[in-house]
């Protein structure tokens, strides 16, 4: 399986043009009756996934592990100096990641149908369940997956939440103020109490439907708020499923890992990693009892350095950028698609005055 190379015959891990065989099993337009009909044509679905020279599709016992950017990144320079970094040197795990066009500053409703049909692409060709993990905006998109392609969740084994914003971002209106004012679709997108965020979380969508750990910072500069029962990141169980929420500020107390972390330096947090590692391994949520708290003594994953660090929390910048460049921006929402458009929504947020003040008790 190919991807498109540099001109000096590098591999482009920021590549959209990636060129993969069609899938054993049908899985376009439908894998599934139940599920959604996709609106992108298969091949773009199917050249935004990565798949990294020495893949093993699962055949050396390792896990496959599909990666999902957030909000103004590819997947390869999103996870290259974190999580894909770790993942290849892993023992457990195999990775490759998605790098959808707009670097999903597009509507996210488009945005999850690249994760829906990755995941049903990277299972089937490797027959057996994988491993999701997503940052940022990239968790909406699993969570909608989940939620309107069932189909995707008998094939995941576990979904690892990094800085997941469920409920959106009070920070959000700085970049999508009122409606009118011309802005990147998926930031809009991201508000608070936005049309596609409301459904997301409507009938039962504000809980995990596969095994899930979700693990954030009370600092995260993006996303807030992002602590206690206001976290934007909370996964509810109603489908017992298994969830574990972890605040590694709540867990590490005053230690390294418990310092401040932003949304983007959570990736090499090494808590999380931790906490990936135990959930691969044993099947279900990572569990906080089952790991080795002296992680916690640490500020990086091992096997990251401090350049690795300073690269991921470079992707502020990088992000920043794209989200402020990205063209057509839009006056208002897009439209959600018909398949969730009649849908009865049951979810109430609860008050923002409430959220709003939340979010200033944690800037103090």
């Amino acid at each position: 399986m190919a991807s498109r190379l540099h001109r000096h015959g590098h591999i482009d891990i920021n590549s959209v043009k990636n060129s993969h065989p069609n899938p054993s099993t049908t899985i376009y337009p439908q894998l599934s009756p139940r599920d959604a009909l996709y609106q992108v044509q298969e091949d773009d679905l199917r050249s935004a996934i990565h798949i990294p020279e020495g893949f093993q599709h699962g055949q050396d016992g390792k896990v496959p592990v599909v990666l999902v950017p957030g909000t103004g990144s590819f997947g390869g320079e999103a996870f290259e100096c974190n999580f894909a970094k770790l993942l290849k040197a892993s023992k457990f795990g195999d990775p490759v990641w998605l790098n959808i066009p707009g670097k999903m500053c597009d509507d996210a409703v488009i945005n999850a149908e690249y994760v829906a049909y990755a995941i049903n692409y990277i299972s089937t060709t490797c027959n057996k369940k994988l491993t999701v993990v997503a940052w940022s905006q990239g968790n909406l998109s699993v969570q909608w997956s989940l939620k309107y392609w069932p189909s995707t969740r008998r094939q995941v084994s576990n979904f690892i939440c990094l800085s997941a914003d469920f409920r959106g971002t009070a920070s959000a209106r700085l970049l999508a103020p009122a409606h009118a004012v011309p802005c990147t679709p998926s930031v809009r997108q991201q508000r608070r109490r936005s049309n596609f965020i409301t459904t997301l979380l409507s009938n039962g969508g504000d809980s995990a439907y596969v095994p899930t750990t979700s693990i954030y910072s009370k600092t995260d500069e993006i996303v807030q708020p992002q602590f206690g029962k206001w976290a934007s990141a909370l996964m509810h169980d109603e489908r017992q499923v298994g969830v574990t929420n972890c605040e590694v500020q709540a867990v590490a107390g005053k230690k390294p890992a418990g310092r401040l972390y932003t949304h983007f330096t959570l990736m090499s947090n090494p808590l999380a990693w931790a906490l990936t590692e135990d959930a691969i391994c044993n099947g279900g949520p990572g569990r906080l009892d089952r790991i080795d708290m002296g992680c916690c003594m640490h500020t990086k994953a091992p096997g990251l350095t401090m350049l690795d660090v300073a690269k991921t929390q470079k992707l502020a910048f990088t992000c920043g950028k794209a989200v402020l460049s990205f063209s057509p921006k839009l006056k208002y929402e897009p439209s959600l698609p018909l398949y969730c458009v009649d849908e009865k929504r049951t979810y109430v947020p609860v008050d923002e005055a409430d959220i709003e003040k939340a979010s200033q008790e944690a800037r103090v």
